[in-house]
Order: structure tokens, then C-alpha cells, then sequence
């Protein structure tokens, strides 16, 4: 875990299990960290990248938490991508073109530690290449993307996802919703 965190602090990458696949990961405030998640990915600037973070408190310092938010957050059966308009704090190179974010809040203790002990959030995107299928397990992930990263985390190796990336949903501020993946 300390190997982890003194990576993420010296604006490094790892790769790491996640709550739905193995993902690519940075500290979501360093622009240099995530533009190089970019390269690895071999993945156009224009497209956004998703951020964890562990508890309600982080999520409301970065956007403001629409009632229905909760309420999906509670009643979703597999992790749920909640994507926000207006975030607060965070580099345009994560946002989308229109400038929100899809946050997940995670349940998951390896994560939450993590994310409190960089207390910053988490960028998270799957570890593999643009376009490429999703890593169920680690490996699935290419060679090329593993020796790309900075660290590689040793913790659940073996694991296989029952998920194969979290469900994300679009909520404005106003109360509308969109279902983008389920």
C-alpha cells in the first residue's frame, strides 16, 4: 500500500483492481499523471476519464450531489458511474467537452484506502487500449500497458470481475437523468 501512495504522490500511474475491472490510475488533481495515462491508453484527449473517490464528503466538495443521486447510489445492485455537471477543483483534461465528470463513490476497502491515504480522488479508466475489451482480471491486461505504468499493485492478481465496468448514469442538476450503460 505505501509502494502505492508514494507513486501516486510523485505524480506516477499505477494499476490496480478496482470494484468492477482493473484500471489505470492517478492522482485525479496532477495533469502531468493523467495526461500520461493518455499515452498509455494510446487514447484521444478528448475523451474523459472517470474519478473514485470514498466517501459522501469528497463527492460533495467536487459537484453538487443531486437528492436523486443518493437515492441511485443506494438502490444500484453493481457499482454505478454518476456523471455531474460543474465539478469544483479538478483539470479540464479529465472533464468531458462539456465539462462534467462521472464520479463513483466506492464501497470497496481497498479503494477507500487508497484514495484516503492520497486524500485526493482517484483517476480510474480500464487497463487496457482505447477500444480494446475491458480486463476482467489481470491477465487480460497487455504486457505493454503493465510495463508502461509506474507501479503495479500485487493485491488480487487471481480475482476475476463479476462486473465488467460499473453502470454509469448521466444526472443533471435539475433532476433529469440518462442511462448510458447499464
Amino acid at each position: 500500500m505505501e509502494k502505492i501512495i508514494e507513486t501516486l504522490k510523485a505524480g506516477g500511474t499505477i494499476l490496480y483492481p478496482t470494484d468492477t475491472i482493473w484500471g489505470i490510475g492517478c492522482d485525479a488533481t496532477n495533469i502531468e499523471a493523467i495526461n500520461k495515462i493518455f499515452e498509455i491508453k494510446k487514447r484521444e484527449k478528448n475523451k474523459s476519464m472517470i474519478i473514485l473517490v470514498e466517501s459522501a464528503k469528497r463527492l460533495e466538495d467536487l459537484v453538487e450531489v443531486p437528492e436523486m443521486a443518493w437515492e441511485i447510489m443506494d438502490l444500484s445492485e453493481k457499482p454505478v458511474t454518476l456523471i455531474y455537471d460543474n465539478p469544483k477543483g479538478l483539470p479540464k483534461e479529465i472533464l468531458a467537452e462539456d465539462g462534467s465528470i462521472g464520479i463513483r463513490l466506492v464501497d470497496d476497502l481497498f479503494l477507500k484506502k487508497i484514495i484516503t491515504k492520497l486524500n485526493k480522488p482517484l483517476v480510474s479508466t480500464s487497463a487496457n487500449f482505447s477500444g480494446e475489451k475491458s480486463p476482467m482480471k489481470f491477465s487480460d491486461i497487455s504486457q505493454e500497458i503493465i510495463d508502461a505504468v509506474d507501479f503495479v499493485a500485487e493485491e488480487n492478481h487471481d480475482k476475476v470481475s463479476e462486473y465488467s465496468g460499473s453502470s454509469v448514469i448521466r444526472i443533471w442538476n435539475d433532476g433529469r437523468i440518462k442511462v448510458i450503460r447499464e
